[in-house]
């Protein structure tokens, strides 16, 4: 895993996004030769200068559509079977509306049409042969990592399965598990592995041609081989906490194994002016162009509204923000005006009976979040962070959940890791579940992570996913 902004990101996925952005320049200068060969114009090619940009700016487009239709979350056990080539038109499709829209804005970066024709066409192969050059390549032993689990118990158990059903980001090869002899052994006896009277951690791991070691033992209190992890360490063997290696592979922090010194001494929680300085200017700019773009949905949504269920239009309903202070979220109503009779706070949940016709659609589409656009711009929201919950709500999760506070250190978002990565919460939990991906974001949050989620609530709008 590589580590870019304190979020892990797949060598193996990084490596394909590289070798794509190579073929996609190379497919614009291919086609731009080829057309103007055709046409025996050489003289009328474009200038080199402004080419580069433009070729730029086609793989930006590309790879960005990519993204956003989810061809970058790979699954390595499908191999060929996955069915990538389904999504690569209607990502070369919104890739040729985002490059419509950059031609626009920068006249001087436009291809023409001819030239753009056979640019498509070429990219079109040559994603092709990659991806498949690619799933093959996947196959081979070599890109797996060789790993020992110290401990035999529930965290060693719970860590494996990760390892085992984590399939899009890195592939592993469990050479077995070291039972610690205060611990309850949970795991096949025959994965465990014995060690020799004499043989050291170190000669084991060597033995076994590990090149990671995850420390997955709860209790550390005495037998704790300290000085043979020291020992790994220095020949060369990676060490890692499950802690870690529950971030790294869930892009979550797990509360129920987490020790608070982990929060306090592990790195991330940036609160920097810089990092608050970037992410208010990446809350406005985002801001302002959605709300340019989504207004005459907006409008839109505001007539069928009324139409349906009358008025009001918008609903607006107190939340907790930045250090439990509340203030007001404004949303577009998508429930009945008698959705909560009694009184009484209840969870949204899929399939809600009391969500109008309209409501439905909008809150599938996130149409029905678009007006909290106007809490970023007073401040009280971000474009990116964790779902504001109601008092009543939070009341009892701080209760029931370790660290739930904790996601109030910084503003909550209009979209967020938790929304994307996670479905529906309507319990406790799945409050807890979302928590998880939230203390993800609050600890390594950065301007990459904002991109990323950006990109994963278009595709989450696209394919009506999530929440």
């Amino acid at each position: 895993m590589l580590k870019i902004s304190n979020h892990y990101v797949s060598k193996i996925v990084f490596f394909l996004l590289f070798v794509e952005v190579l073929v996609l320049v190379g497919a614009a200068y291919a086609g731009a030769a080829v057309r103007f060969m055709d046409l025996g114009e050489a003289s009328a090619s474009p200038q080199l200068d402004h080419f580069f940009l433009s070729a730029m700016a086609f793989a930006i487009a590309i790879v960005f559509s990519m993204s956003a239709m989810g061809m970058y979350q790979l699954n390595f056990n499908e191999g060929l079977r996955n069915p990538f080539f389904l999504k690569l038109m209607p990502s070369f499709a919104m890739g040729f509306v985002i490059l419509t829209l950059i031609f626009y804005v920068a006249p001087e970066l436009q291809i023409g049409r001819g030239v753009l024709l056979a640019v498509f066409v070429i990219a079109a192969g040559g994603i092709f042969f990659a991806r498949i050059v690619f799933f093959k390549t996947s196959e081979l032993r070599f890109l797996e990592t060789r790993i020992i689990f110290l401990g035999g118990g529930p965290l060693a158990k719970e860590c494996s399965e990760l390892a085992n059903q984590n399939t899009s980001y890195h592939k592993y090869d469990i050479a077995g598990f070291i039972a610690i002899p205060a611990e309850e052994c949970c795991v096949p006896t025959s994965q465990l592995l014995k060690m020799r009277e004499g043989e050291s951690l170190a000669a084991l791991a060597v033995a076994h041609n590990v090149e990671e070691i995850v420390v997955s033992v709860q209790n550390r209190r005495g037998g704790f081989p300290i000085k043979e992890l020291l020992a790994c360490k220095l020949q060369g063997i990676k060490v890692t906490d499950a802690a870690n290696f529950f971030e790294r592979e869930s892009c979550q922090i797990r509360v129920d194994s987490l020790q608070p010194s982990w929060l306090v001494f592990g790195g991330g929680f940036d609160q920097s002016f810089i990092r608050t300085f970037m992410k208010r200017g990446f809350d406005l700019i985002c801001s302002a162009t959605i709300l340019a773009v989504s207004f005459p949905v907006m409008l839109l949504t505001a007539v069928l509204i009324y139409l349906e269920d009358r008025s009001p239009i918008f609903y607006q309903q107190e939340r907790v923000g930045l250090d439990g202070n509340p203030f007001n979220v404004l949303k577009f109503r998508s429930m009945r005006n008698d959705a909560e009779k009694g009184g009484k706070p209840q969870w949204a949940a899929q399939n809600d009976p009391r969500v109008t016709t309209i409501g439905n659609f909008i809150r599938k589409t996130r149409i029905d979040e678009l007006p909290q656009i106007l809490n970023v711009f007073k401040g009280e929201m971000s474009f990116v962070g964790p779902r504001p919950e109601r008092p009543y709500f939070v009341e009892q999760l701080i209760e029931a959940v370790p660290y739930y506070n904790v996601r109030h250190s910084i503003k909550p978002g209009i979209t967020g890791w938790a929304q994307v990565r996670y479905g529906y919460g309507a319990s406790t939990d799945d409050a807890l579940q979302k928590l998880q991906y939230d203390l993800y974001y609050v600890k390594n949050n950065s301007l990459f992570l904002d991109i990323l989620i950006l990109i994963d609530t278009l595709k989450v709008v696209l394919f009506r996913s999530g929440r």
